[in-house]
């Protein structure tokens, strides 16, 4: 049968020696060092979110590791370098997403002595040490930043870069070492970040959503998560969003078992973007 062409059958031959054609490749784009969601060892689970896609479309992922701060999708997934993006806003302008897989809130930090807070409208918050993420000018700062700020809640709050030093493991989460140590009585960080570190803190510490969604009509506290591919790539957005509904089950046990606050469906109406 391979007479009348030696070398077909010999490129043939080799694929079958060789396990067949080269596995598919999937390249994500992922902060190397921004636990819970996302590190180098894979430890995120971002990352086993990635994994669980990766088997069910029998791909292979390769990261390209770059630190989420300004220009990190301009520099990625704009650039070309990657596929895809995981842990970004549903909705995000000048990138395809896919269907939220979930969604979360800003959270209130505190000890479990601590006082019990839900709103940036609690007298508390002048009355305590409060410590806040900030990113580093003004207009980029973090939307508690700016709830805290519109209420004239300054003094009493202690600014922790969310950069910090990239040197060290997890850099956001010195904001809730500090809450553990005594330095502050009250952090405000997102929910996935919050939920995470509680749980590995030398004390007890307690979550709690921050209500309402909206602290006025621009400013969002709950964001819907989707992950992101390149505008034109409808066809592989599609792919991971059949994925997304599929596993949804073992996806919501990876996010509980990392302890992101979860708020999928729990909103009343009143508290839904305007």
């Amino acid at each position: 049968m391979c007479s009348s062409s030696h070398k077909i059958c010999a490129v043939a031959a080799l694929l079958i020696l060789s396990g067949g054609v080269q596995a598919r490749e999937l390249r994500v784009c992922a902060d190397p060092n921004n636990l819970p969601m996302s590190n180098k060892a894979g430890e995120g689970f971002e990352n086993k979110i990635v994994d669980l896609i990766a088997r069910e479309l029998k791909v292979e992922v390769s990261y390209i590791w770059w630190a989420q701060r300004r220009g990190f999708l301009r520099n990625t997934l704009k650039a070309g370098i990657c596929d895809l993006v995981p842990g970004l806003p549903a909705n995000l302008e000048g990138v395809r997403t896919t269907a939220p897989y979930y969604r979360t809130s800003y959270v209130f930090v505190t000890r479990s002595s601590g006082p019990e807070i839900s709103s940036f409208d609690d007298p508390v918050l002048r009355q305590v040490k409060v410590g806040v993420h900030l990113i580093g000018d003004d207009g980029a700062n973090t939307p508690p930043a700016h709830a805290l700020a519109r209420r004239g809640i300054t003094d009493n709050v202690r600014g922790y870069m969310i950069y910090g030093d990239y040197n060290e493991p997890n850099p956001p989460a010195r904001i809730l070492d500090a809450l553990a140590d005594g330095s502050i009585d009250v952090a405000i960080v997102w929910g996935a970040l919050g939920g995470y570190f509680a749980q590995h803190e030398k004390v007890p510490l307690k979550v709690t959503p921050v209500r309402p969604a909206f602290d006025g009509p621009q400013l969002p506290m709950v964001f819907d998560i989707s992950m992101a591919v390149r505008k034109e790539d409808e066809a592989l957005r599609q792919e991971i969003d059949t994925v997304l509904a599929r596993r949804r089950v073992d996806i919501e046990a990876i996010l509980a078992g990392y302890g992101v606050p979860r708020l999928d469906g729990g909103l009343r109406q009143e508290e839904r973007a305007p």
